[in-house]
C-alpha cells in the first residue's frame, strides 16, 4: 500500500480503503450498540432493586471475559483467520440481543439474563480488541498506523457518545425490548460489512497445548521493552480506576441530582465526546507520532478532571468536567493501540494486543469495588476515591517504565 502524498490528507486515503471503511464501519456500530446495551441494563438493574451494586454486578460481566480470557484470544488470533473470528462474535452478540428481546416482551427478564447476555458480549468484545482492530490497523499499513487508529478511536468514542444517549431515550420511550431489537438488526449490519472485507493473513499453527507458553513469550516481550510495559500498566490503571465510573452512572446521576434516564445517558456522552473532539485532533495531526508523555499525561488529566466531575454541585457543571476530562482519555485510547503495533514485534502484535485486553479486563474489581464504595459511601465519594487512587497508580506505572 503506497504512502499518502505530501499533500494528500492521511484520512482522505483510508476512507478511500473499502477494506478499512468497512472494518471502520462495522466498529462503529457494534460499538454503539454495546453501549446502548450496557445502559439499558444498568437502568433496568437499578430500576429493579435500587442498588448500585447490583448495576456494577451487570456491567461487571461484560469486562469479566476480557480478563479471563483476553491473552488466549490473543494468541488464538495469530492462528485462526481473524475476519472468521470476528464474524463469529458478531453473529454471537445479535443472537444475545434477540434473546434479551424476547425475554423482556415475555415479562421474564431478570438480572441473571443480563449477566449472562454480558458475559457473551464481552467474550465478543474481547475477540475483537484482537481480530478487529488488528486488522484496522493492517488495512491502513505502516505509514497510518497512528491516523487510523485515531480515526477508530474517535468512531469507538462517538459510539459512546452517541450509545448512552440513545440508551436513555430508548428506555424511557420505547422500552427495552425495542432496544435489545435494534440492538440486534445494527449487530447483523455490522456482520454483513464484514463479510465483505478482503482479507488475508500469515497465520501461526494452532497449537492449543503451546497458547499458555505463547502467552508466556508475549508478556516477556512486553515486560522487557519499557514503552510495551507502560501501556500495559496504564491500561490496567484507566480500566480499574478510571472507566468504572460508568458503573454506576445510574446510580451517580440518580442520587446526586435527580436526573431522568435521557439525562443519565447525556452524563455519560459528556466524556466521550470530548474523547471524539480531541480524537479527530489526532487523526488529522502530521508529523512525529506522540508517545509516552502523552498517554501519561492524557491519563492522568482525565483522573482530576474525573475526582472534579465527582464532587461538581451541579448536572451542567458535572457534563462539562467530564467533557474536559475526554479529551485526556482520546490520547490514551488512540495509543493504547497505536503504541502496540508500532512497538511490538510484527510476529506477537496480536498477543500482545492480547495481553492489553486481559489489563482492560481488570475493569471488573474496580467495577466492583466501586459499586461496594458507593453503596457504602454514596457515588459521589466512591468515584473521587478511585480517581485519586488512579492518580497515584499512574504515578507508580511512570516510575516503573522508564527505560
Amino acid at each position: 500500500m503506497n504512502a499518502p502524498g505530501p499533500e494528500r490528507s492521511p484520512v482522505r486515503d483510508l476512507l478511500a480503503d473499502a477494506a478499512f471503511v468497512r472494518l471502520w464501519a462495522a466498529g462503529g456500530l457494534t460499538n454503539s450498540m454495546r453501549w446502548v446495551e450496557m445502559l439499558v441494563s444498568g437502568l433496568f438493574a437499578y430500576q429493579l432493586t435500587g442498588s448500585a451494586f447490583a448495576v456494577s454486578l451487570v456491567l461487571m460481566s461484560r469486562a469479566l471475559p476480557m480478563l479471563t480470557a483476553g491473552a488466549l484470544a490473543g494468541a488464538v488470533a495469530e492462528s485462526l483467520d481473524r475476519k472468521k473470528l470476528l464474524m463469529a462474535g458478531q453473529a454471537a452478540t445479535a443472537v444475545g440481543a434477540i434473546a434479551i428481546a424476547l425475554l423482556a416482551a415475555t415479562g421474564q427478564l431478570a438480572l441473571w439474563h443480563l449477566f449472562l447476555n454480558g458475559l457473551l458480549g464481552g467474550l465478543a468484545w474481547t475477540n475483537e480488541l484482537a481480530t478487529r482492530r488488528r486488522m484496522v490497523a493492517e488495512a491502513a499499513g505502516p505509514t497510518r498506523i497512528v491516523q487510523a487508529v485515531a480515526l477508530d478511536t474517535v468512531t469507538n468514542s462517538t459510539t459512546r457518545m452517541v450509545g448512552p444517549l440513545a440508551g436513555g431515550i430508548f428506555f424511557q420511550t420505547v422500552g427495552v425490548t425495542a432496544a435489545y431489537a435494534i440492538a440486534a438488526t445494527i449487530y447483523l449490519i455490522a456482520l454483513a460489512l464484514v463479510s465483505g472485507v478482503e482479507h488475508r493473513q500469515e497465520r501461526r499453527q494452532l497449537q492449543p497445548r503451546h497458547l499458555v507458553r505463547d502467552v508466556i513469550v508475549a508478556a516477556r516481550i512486553a515486560l522487557a521493552h519499557p514503552i510495551l510495559r507502560l501501556v500495559l500498566g496504564v491500561t490496567i490503571a484507566m480500566n480499574v480506576f478510571g472507566f468504572s465510573y460508568t458503573a454506576i452512572l445510574p446510580a451517580f446521576g440518580s442520587i446526586a441530582f435527580q436526573a431522568s434516564p435521557v439525562q443519565i445517558g447525556l452524563l455519560a456522552a459528556a466524556e466521550p465526546f470530548g474523547a471524539l473532539l480531541a480524537g479527530l485532533g489526532l487523526a488529522f495531526r502530521r508529523g512525529a507520532s506522540p508517545g509516552r508523555l502523552t498517554l501519561l499525561l492524557g491519563s492522568a488529566g482525565f483522573l482530576v478532571v474525573l475526582t472534579c466531575a465527582a464532587l461538581a454541585p451541579s448536572l451542567p457543571l458535572a457534563v462539562l468536567l467530564l467533557f474536559i476530562g475526554g479529551m485526556g482519555t482520546a490520547a490514551f485510547a488512540s495509543l493504547q493501540t497505536g503504541l502496540v503495533m508500532m512497538q511490538a514485534p510484527i510476529e506477537a502484535r496480536s498477543r500482545i494486543l492480547g495481553l492489553t485486553t486481559t489489563c482492560i479486563g481488570m475493569g471488573p474489581v474496580g467495577v466492583l469495588l466501586i459499586g461496594a464504595l458507593a453503596d457504602g459511601y454514596g457515588p459521589r465519594t466512591a468515584i473521587a476515591l478511585m480517581a485519586a487512587a488512579g492518580i497515584a497508580a499512574l504515578g507508580a506505572v511512570a516510575a516503573a517504565t522508564r527505560a
